[in-house]
């Protein structure tokens, strides 16, 4: 792909990839994005093909299996930091830590237990919340299709995995099914497929629009590696048994951009500029907003109050994120949730670094344990499992009783597996079309 200026001539649309500099991106217009929308010259490392040896010396370009780790640990741990503090605004997160979060902190209330709105959930102390268990519900749900999924599967697979298996549910401290932790937009599904017979294409529609589908989605694009074109057509076809609006649209987006992390030499910008590239309408004009005040932060620590100016207009909740305005998260073409452009302005403040990237997300409080997922979802695909901090990781997985690395490899696998027989159906279509392109057409005389 090549990339023009549409405000400042001569201003280069992707940086270097060994650069740090952050160019505005609502600099950039892309022009023809052939099949994975890398930009031109970039060496694909698509499921299956080994990458060339590099030199000496040179960083260590990380392989499927370490990104797809790197992606789902680093969502759960950006989930974990950032659920004793969702809801808080930046300056109650500080007067109860004593300064911004740092890493991982015990439940906002001493008396977690019967504290408002809280009660029973045991958020804090490296507990994972509902957007891990819906994360991994759908790695579940790709290790037993193998193979890309649309709504059907959700109706035939996710909704029987709620409300059929119990499994440890860190915040209740306790075995039970995941439908009796998931939140009632998540609840959806099970009402509108199990109970309500809906169509799965179509079910999402009546659903409170917010992040319940985006928030999720990194698998999509972990299956989807390099190609965020399908990843976001995959999940906006799983989304619809969910969402509608700008929420689906979300899920797609978010997809994509982790599709887009994955490939080689991927930056923040580059990723930044496949996620604009698809959005369509309020999603797309508010991630512009976001990053482009992301663009001009020289310092993390400040940029919350910067990114919450910018997605303001965007956002349907209000100020008071736990009292949402009358026209809260209904279907609007002019509006987008707030959780992804803030995780996509967090990837840029922080220039890609894990540590970075998620503290910021988990400081900007309201709903920050989905936009830490986020934004580790991302920050772990471009550099990999490595760039998650291990005191960390170990932490979470031993507090919530679940191996985090596990998920990614065996999506890494079924990646590897969908990849192969992509390639074959593409075989397949070309014989064909070439057979029926060789066709000589009718002319007129021909046809009498």
């Amino acid at each position: 792909m090549t990339y023009t200026s549409e405000r400042t001539p001569g201003v280069p649309g992707v940086p270097d990839p060994q650069a740090t500099q952050i160019l505005p991106v609502t600099t950039l217009k892309p022009t023809v994005t052939p099949v994975t929308g890398a930009p031109a010259g970039t060496p694909l490392a698509l499921p299956g093909t080994p990458l060339t040896p590099a030199p000496p010396g040179a960083p260590v370009t990380p392989s499927l299996e370490d990104r797809a780790i790197g992606a789902l640990v680093g969502a759960a741990v950006g989930d974990a930091l950032g659920g004793p503090v969702e809801g808080r605004t930046p300056e109650e997160i500080v007067k109860r830590h004593g300064g911004p979060v740092e890493g991982i902190v015990g439940p906002f209330h001493d008396d977690w237990r019967t504290a408002r709105p809280l009660a029973p959930y045991h958020k804090g102390d490296g507990h994972v919340t509902d957007d891990t268990l819906m994360t991994h519900a759908l790695v579940r749900v790709y290790e037993s299709v193998r193979d890309h999924l649309d709504a059907y599967d959700i109706a035939d697979h996710l909704v029987p995995d709620l409300i059929g298996t119990p499994r440890w549910i860190p915040e209740l401290e306790a075995e039970a099914l995941p439908l009796q932790r998931i939140f009632l937009a998540e609840k959806w599904i099970v009402a509108r497929l199990h109970y309500g017979h809906a169509d799965p294409r179509e079910a999402g529609v009546g659903n409170i629009v917010n992040c319940g589908a985006a928030m999720y989605m990194a698998p999509v694009g972990v299956v989807n590696a390099g190609n965020p074109d399908r990843a976001y057509a995959e999940a906006l076809d799983i989304a619809g048994a969910h969402q509608s609006s700008y929420g689906r649209e979300a899920a797609g987006v978010f997809a994509a951009a982790v599709a887009a992390a994955f490939v080689p030499e991927a930056t923040p910008s580059s990723v930044v500029v496949q996620a604009l590239r698809l959005a369509k309408d309020g999603t797309r004009a508010a991630i512009e907003a976001v990053c482009e005040a992301a663009a001009a932060v020289d310092d993390p620590a400040s940029a919350g109050a910067a990114l919450r100016a910018a997605v303001a207009p965007f956002d349907t909740v209000g100020p008071d994120y736990r009292n949402p305005s009358l026209g809260a998260r209904r279907p609007s073409r002019l509006h987008s949730i707030e959780e992804l452009p803030i995780a996509l302005g967090m990837l840029l403040v922080g220039r890609g670094d894990y540590r970075t990237t998620v503290l910021g997300s988990v400081n900007y409080g309201r709903d920050c344990d989905s936009i830490a997922t986020m934004s580790g979802a991302l920050a772990g695909a471009l550099r990999g499992a490595s760039a998650v901090p291990e005191e960390w990781s170990r932490e979470v997985g031993r507090a919530s009783r679940l191996d985090l690395q596990a998920p990614g490899a065996a999506l890494a696998t079924v990646a590897r597996e969908v990849f192969t027989r992509d390639r074959a159906r593409a075989r397949t279509h070309e014989q064909a079309f070439t057979a029926i392109s060789a066709i000589p057409a009718m002319t007129e005389a021909g046809a009498r």
